[in-house]
Order: C-alpha cells, then structure tokens, then sequence
C-alpha cells in the first residue's frame, strides 16, 4: 500500500468527503419511500442510482415540470398499465411517447381478452401450432386475444373519420375515447385514461406496430388515412417550447427515447429557436450499455454533447436495472413523497402552441436567415 502524505497531496480530503456507508437498517423502513430514502441511496452500485432516479423524478414533480414518459420495451404486456394510469391521474405525467405495441397490447384487458402468465421454457413450435404468441413469459391467445383487439381497433376508428392530415396524438385520444365509451372495463387502459386527463400520446413510428398494420384496412380500402408523422415532431417540439422546465422518464430507449430528446435540437438546430438550452431534468431506467454505441444505452452527457439536455451531470440519473422492477418503486416512492399535481391538460393546447411556434419561427431574423433562399417565409 503507498502512503500519501496529506501535505503533498492536498486534494484527498474532496475525494473522502462523501457519506459515511453504514451496515444498512431495515427496521424503521418498511415503507417503499423510506426504504428507498434511507437504504437504497445510503448503499451504492444501482440501488443508489435507483435512489438518485426516485429523488430526481420528485423533484421533476416539485418543479412543475412539463414531464413525459418514454415506453419501450413491453411494459403493458405485463401490467404497467395501471401505473402509468396512476401517474396520469395524479399529474405526474403530461405527455407520452411510446411504441405501438405498448398501445396495442394496453387494449385487451379493456375488452376482458386475456393475457396470462406462462413460461419462457416452452417449445414454441408447439405455441404456434395452438395459436399462442408468447412474450417471453406472458402468452396471449391468437383468436381469444390478438384477433379480437384487431377488430376492437378498426370498430373504435369507425367514427374517426378525418379529412385533414392529423398526428399520432390525434389517433391514439380517438382510440382512448372509444375504450372510455365503450369497453366494459376502461379503467384498465392508460391510453383512456390519457383521453380523459387530456394527456397527448404519441408513437415514433406508427407503421411498427398490430396498430399500424390495422390501419392498412380503411386506408387501403375505405379512404387514405392522411396520418401524418411530421406533426408528431412539430407538436412534441411545440409542447417542450411552451414549457417553462421539462423532464423526461424513460423506460428503456429505442425510437421513443430519442423522439423526446430530439425535440431540443429541433428547436436551436432547426428552428434556431433559442428559448431552450436542453432538457432539465433526465432519468432513464435501462439494461443497455453505453459501449456499444448504440442510443438505447447513450448516457445523459452524450445527450449534452448534442444539446439534449441541459447540462451533462445535473439532473440527471440511469439506472441499469430492468423497469419490470425499478419502475413500480419508483412510481411508488412518487405516490408517497409527492402530492398529487394538477393535470396540465395539454391535449386541447396543441394548436395554440404550434401557432406559437410557427409564428416565432418566422419573426426570428436567425431562421429567416437560413431559410429565405429556399422558402417564403
């Protein structure tokens, strides 16, 4: 072992002057937020950062801040439904953003169709051959299920008949207010409970999902859907812009993850709109790892690098941890900790903030700048 002598190396004592760590105390902490508070984040490793991403995600809340939920992965599938409905309906999240498949399978239980635990050892020759899909280890039924949600789908578009070109958000508070008047059981999907609360929902790629492939029927042949995936991108822009503060939790990565952060460079790339300077607050819940260069696993300071995030290591926490685990704590620490917000209701203010948007984007010299040789602005 080397020993150091503190007169010639001064700057030891920054490096020690963090919590003591203790043997850790279980009584006094069966609460799920005292639990979090007082052991988790006076441990280390991904208990802690569990902790960091807890008390970030409250004081998101503390803040006031426009907050949206990323999904990827399979989360509805296996119940998170219900959490994200909680978190609506106590204004803790403002807008979504997630894969389609997220939305199809949140549909089933609204209808009473099934999804049931099952096995991931199984042979899946013989699940194919009885008309069973599996999830790794969660079976829906081919025509109990998967079939009947199609149908579901193509009846509570029946009326959502529009003649101008609309965005993903649009679509999915159609489809949420057809569950909430008529499916039997509403209260178990958050895509209703996003149309009652006004919360917009979006999907990244509309086409990768039993959603989209649905959609092919009218659009092929009833009448061109004129769904229009560009809208997405100005509304969630639009949406971030009018914000005062913004904060993301995302579960997972892929498509959605980015789809939120791009809303910044949007701004100050494109539009050269300098009323933002990144997100404020980030905390994602993942299993990817950074190395591998892919975005599922990009950390917070690479998002600064690219002017998503405000600043590279405030406010920012991961947690590499799967979210069928992390996710309920913490959505549970925020029940206890947090009072209940009210619904920003940001459904009905979309318009006024894209007009917004529009209106300063031509007013901005810098934008005209760029684009005038090319467009009429």
């Amino acid at each position: 072992m080397t020993h150091h002598d503190p007169n010639t190396c001064p700057n030891a004592d920054k490096w020690l002057a963090g919590r003591s760590i203790e043997p850790l105390e279980l009584s006094g902490n069966e609460n799920v937020a005292d639990l979090i508070d007082n052991v988790y984040a006076n441990s280390g490793f991904n208990a802690r950062r569990l902790a960091e991403g807890a008390q970030l995600y409250k004081r998101m809340i503390e803040a006031d801040a426009t907050i949206c939920l990323t999904i990827a992965g399979a989360m509805t599938p296996i119940g998170m439904s219900g959490i994200f409905t909680h978190l609506i309906e106590n204004g803790f999240i403002d807008f979504i953003i997630t894969t389609g498949a997220n939305i199809y399978h949140d549909l089933h239980r609204t209808f009473d169709l099934p999804m049931v635990q099952g096995s991931p050892d199984v042979d899946d020759n013989e699940l194919a051959d009885v008309g069973v899909a599996r999830i790794y280890d969660v079976f829906i039924g081919d025509d109990e299920t998967l079939m009947a949600t199609d149908q579901v789908i193509l009846d509570a578009l029946k009326e959502f008949d529009p003649t101008e070109p609309f965005s993903t958000a649009a679509l999915h508070k159609a489809l949420g207010q057809a569950v909430l008047d008529k499916a039997p059981s509403p209260d178990k999907s958050f895509v209703a409970a996003a149309a009652k609360y006004d919360v917009p929902v979006y999907t990244s790629s509309p086409g990768d999902s039993s959603v989209g492939m649905n959609l092919i029927v009218p659009h092929m042949f009833h009448a061109p859907l004129p769904l229009n995936p560009l809208l997405d991108v100005i509304e969630t822009a639009a949406i971030v812009r009018d914000a005062d503060t913004n904060g993301v939790v995302e579960i997972g990565g892929g498509s959605p993850k980015n789809f939120y952060l791009q809303t910044q460079p949007t701004l100050h790339q494109i539009l050269n709109d300098d009323s933002k300077g990144g997100h404020d607050y980030f905390l994602q819940l993942t299993t990817d790892s950074p190395h591998w260069g892919g975005l599922s696993g990009a950390t917070p300071s690479e998002a600064r690098s690219w002017g998503k995030i405000k600043d590279a290591h405030t406010n920012n926490a991961v947690v590499y941890s799967c979210a069928s685990l992390t996710f309920p704590l913490i959505a549970q620490y925020i029940a206890i900790r947090n009072a209940p917000r009210t619904p920003k209701r940001l459904f009905p203010r979309i318009n006024g903030m894209v007009d917004t948007l529009k209106t300063t984007a031509r007013a901005n010299p810098v934008f005209k700048k760029c684009y005038e040789t090319l467009y009429k602005i």
